[in-house]
């Protein structure tokens, strides 16, 4: 018989409007590592806040059974008490504070009278890191003084730091390169075998594939099954088929009636220095181009300075001492503000959709509408609301938007219709050239499919596209041409015949030894 820690029983959670979880039934086996996959919206992070009390007892139905008793959890801090511990994709670090004050946040190491004992704070501290790998680490700096990998592994310092139990991670490499996730990902397994049992929502099959004992599979508010190591198939296109209800044979869309026509885009001798430091070149002397319906890659390794040059070319959000040219059909562009960008049609999908893409508390009209709203949605000031509503409309529909309306709040979407409205926002600018910067990170395979069918329309429709993605085969699947970027520069081209994983490694590695 089954030994489960814990049990979800007719969980059913509804918000105005819609129904997230449908009669969700949930089982955990103490001590192993258990993935929940589904699509964007499937419901998986509700089914998550439903157990930790984000989503407090008394606004769902349905029973929690944990450690064979069952639980009524009002807050996080009830939960936490029975050591249960979530992190949430969204880092909940403050980033002025110390890394030993952000360990212990909430779980104060208190000597007399509620003092707080920073001796025991900072080795404590530096014991739970060392748990985790991060020997040696200075606790007193602060936390945003390190890199995202690190603070990832910070977040799960501190839930070590609480006795945790039952660990809940949710989508932990999202921002990671394939080196931190596999250290992550090795961190799981060396807490499994600690006794420490753990759930993981996570988009990345393939890390699914390495850690997980048990899959179970959610989709439409509702679970499909449970799939299990060693009597089940765990391949990704199983797991596919089970997420989105049907094969998926394809990955990227075969892009057809696409003709390349004249060079649209130019960059020429960029440079740029690093706005900590106007000593430090960050980026030197890039030169790219860009033609009309096709689709351009920037490879390249986390750090590279593909985001720095899509930032400084945009409005000059990144770096100072900027020099270089900006081409759109052969005449040289002013790129200073982002307004510059705007008019000479030129748009920029942002990395991070929740800090640069997205007003949260604002509508999905109102985001749609943002940027193309003074040329488009309005005249001498005035809004037109009924304008902005059928372009809403029409572009919710367009690209598969799943909301209950487009006046829902943009911050109660799921990640992969947040990115969705980002790029409705940017394409409703109507621009020549669009920059994507890693469109398609921390949402589902069916979504990254719509979006690699929006791609390929615009292409269609002759735009220049420059995709920037950490996915080598993303890059390669999506992409007609390959730069390569290392440390700033460019290393190297590839046309789509000669484009491959190997290929770009190599142009990476012998950068690498020019430079040494």
């Amino acid at each position: 018989m089954s030994d489960y820690i814990l049990e979800m029983n007719h969980i059913t959670k509804e918000f105005p409007g819609s129904k997230a979880l449908d009669d969700v039934n949930f089982q955990v086996e103490r001590g192993e590592i258990h993935a929940i996959c589904g699509e964007n919206g499937a419901g998986k992070s509700t089914l998550m806040n439903v157990l930790s009390g984000v989503y407090p007892y008394g606004t769902y139905e349905g029973d929690i059974i944990y450690n064979g008793e069952e639980c009524r959890f009002h807050n996080l801090r009830e939960s936490e008490k029975k050591g249960i511990v979530i992190i949430h994709q969204e880092l909940a670090l403050s980033p002025l504070l110390t890394v030993a004050e952000n360990i212990f946040l909430g779980n104060e190491q208190k000597k007399f009278k509620g003092v707080i004992d920073w001796a025991k704070t900072r080795s404590k501290a530096e014991e739970v890191l060392a748990r985790v790998g991060l020997e040696g680490e200075n606790v007193n700096l602060p936390i945003n003084s390190f890199g995202v990998g690190k603070q990832q592994l910070m977040e799960i310092a501190k839930a070590l730091a609480k006795k945790v139990d039952l660990l809940i991670l949710d989508e932990p490499t999202a921002a990671l390169n394939d080196e931190e996730s596999k250290h992550l990902l090795d961190l799981m397994l060396d807490l499994k075998k600690e006794g420490i049992t753990c759930i993981m929502i996570s988009h990345k099959l393939n890390e699914i594939e390495y850690v997980a004992d048990s899959i179970t599979i959610i989709r439409d508010g509702k679970t499909i099954e449970t799939l299990k190591k060693g009597r089940d198939d765990l391949s990704e296109a199983r797991i596919i088929k089970g997420m989105v209800g049907r094969e998926l044979t394809n990955r990227y869309p075969e892009r057809t009636d696409v003709t390349i026509g004249n060079t649209v885009f130019e960059v020429k001798d960029w440079n740029v220095y690093s706005p900590d430091d106007a000593d430090k070149q960050v980026i030197k002397h890039v030169n790219l181009h860009v033609k009309a319906g096709e689709v351009v890659g920037l490879a390249g390794l986390m750090g590279a300075g593909r985001t720095e040059l899509a930032m400084s070319i945009f409005g000059h959000n990144y770096g100072q001492k900027i020099s270089g040219k900006v081409l759109i059909n052969g005449k040289e562009i002013p790129t200073k503000s982002v307004k510059d960008c705007i008019d000479h049609k030129l748009a920029y999908v942002s990395e991070d959709r929740k800090t640069y893409g997205l007003v949260l508390q604002h509508s999905i009209r109102e985001n749609m509408a943002m940027a193309a709203r003074p040329k488009f949605f309005s005249k001498n000031g005035v809004i037109n609301k009924n304008d902005e509503i059928l372009a809403a409309e029409e572009y919710k529909a367009k690209i598969n938007v799943k909301a209950t309306s487009i006046e829902q709040e943009a911050g109660s979407l799921s990640g992969g219709n947040q990115q969705k409205v980002v790029l409705a926002k940017w394409m409703l600018t109507q621009p020549d050239v669009l920059i994507l910067d890693e469109p398609t990170r921390g949402i589902d395979v069916g979504a990254k499919y719509e979006i690699y069918c929006v791609i390929n329309e615009l292409a269609k429709q002759g735009k220049a596209i420059i995709v920037i993605s950490s996915e080598l085969p993303e890059i390669i699947g999506t992409c007609d041409r390959v730069y390569v970027i290392n440390d700033g520069e460019i290393a190297g081209e590839l046309n789509k015949d000669e484009v491959s994983q190997e290929r770009i490694m190599q142009f990476i590695m012998a950068h690498n030894r020019k430079e040494a």
